[in-house]
């Protein structure tokens, strides 16, 4: 008896782990595409008023056309960011049922932390050595750089130049702006002159096309990218770093897209080459295209020839026992 009590009490353990990890596992794999499809409905309600058409047609005629300029959302750019798959609702949750909102409806907008709460803290901590914590503490907080109505990150985009316009636009559209830097920074009289700070690196605006302002200026390693930004004394100016065989970038801006590729196709250095120049990394996909063309070319001369002479030896037999 108690052998089979022990059975039934360890039976009873795995169901509750089984019902417990199933909620997790689907947590971790995201909505379902029902799901999804249920929310894209219930958004539209949101979009009848915050998007260019509703500006443009308001549903309702007491709608305060002044305000709502300022609160519009591109829906083809939100459906296809990170939160695009969510409903408006699970971040404007009180205070947003009736129209017009209540006026201290922003105030109860669900925090980033609601749902991304032991990120917000390994994140926080990183922030906190920031140079941006040393200066600007008070006046930041996650939606100061993120816009989470588009955000989209490294892991889901499919190209690393989408990457790099999306992340350096945070950065530049402060930093390259006078009108937004003054805004963070009223008390500097002027804006620090970027292109200055940066004439030791040849090309500079080019680069910011083509890598991320965070690649040279947060430290390596973690498993996501570091909050930690680091000023211009503490930052990366070896250009070794990045152009070299065993470039940083693997394990930056094109980690997620070199893993996608080695996994495909066994290799990686496409993915990086396609971006950048790397001395010591010369494999890639259309130097490989190139290859195997030419040696294909070669193998069908080599035939050819090799059918012609054939040919023409049996038309001379021919002629001969003619």
């Amino acid at each position: 008896m108690p052998d089979a009590g022990l059975k039934y009490l360890i039976r009873g353990l795995g169901v509750a782990l089984v019902g417990l990890l199933l909620p997790l596992a689907a947590l971790a794999a995201g909505p379902s595409p029902e799901a999804i499809a249920k929310a894209k409905l219930a958004n539209e309600q949101c979009f009848a008023c915050h998007s260019q058409e509703g500006l443009a047609h308001p549903p309702q005629a007491d709608l305060d056309l002044a305000k709502l300029r300022g609160l519009l959302v591109d829906k083809p750019t939100f459906e296809d960011a990170d939160h695009g798959k969510f409903a408006c609702t699970k971040c404007h949750n009180e205070g947003y049922d009736d129209f017009p909102h209540e006026k201290d409806a922003a105030d109860n907008t669900s925090t980033c932390q609601d749902c991304h709460a032991k990120k917000a803290d390994k994140i926080q901590a990183e922030f906190d050595k920031s140079v941006h914590a040393k200066h600007l503490a008070d006046k930041f907080s996650c939606t100061t750089c993120h816009d989470l109505h588009s955000i989209k990150v490294a892991k889901n985009q499919d190209e690393a130049r989408k990457i790099v316009a999306q992340d350096n636009r945070i950065c530049l559209g402060c930093h390259d702006s006078d009108q937004t830097f003054a805004r963070f920074a009223p008390e500097k009289k002027v804006r620090p002159p970027i292109d200055e700070i940066h004439d030791w690196l040849p090309n500079a605006r080019t680069h910011w096309k083509a890598v991320r302002c965070v690649e040279c200026h947060t430290p390596l390693g973690g498993d996501m990218l570091s909050h930690e930004i680091l000023n211009k004394d503490r930052a990366e100016r070896k250009c070794v770093s990045c152009h070299s065989a065993d470039t940083s970038l693997k394990v930056r801006l094109y980690r997620h897209l070199a893993k996608q590729e080695q996994e495909k196709l066994g290799f990686m250095n496409s993915v990086v080459l396609s971006e950048n120049y790397v001395i010591g990394a010369t494999r890639n996909l259309a130097l490989d295209s190139v290859m195997i063309g030419l040696v294909a070319l070669t193998l069908l001369g080599v035939l050819v020839h090799a059918a012609l002479r054939v040919l023409m030896h049996t038309l001379r037999r021919r002629k001969k026992d003619d």
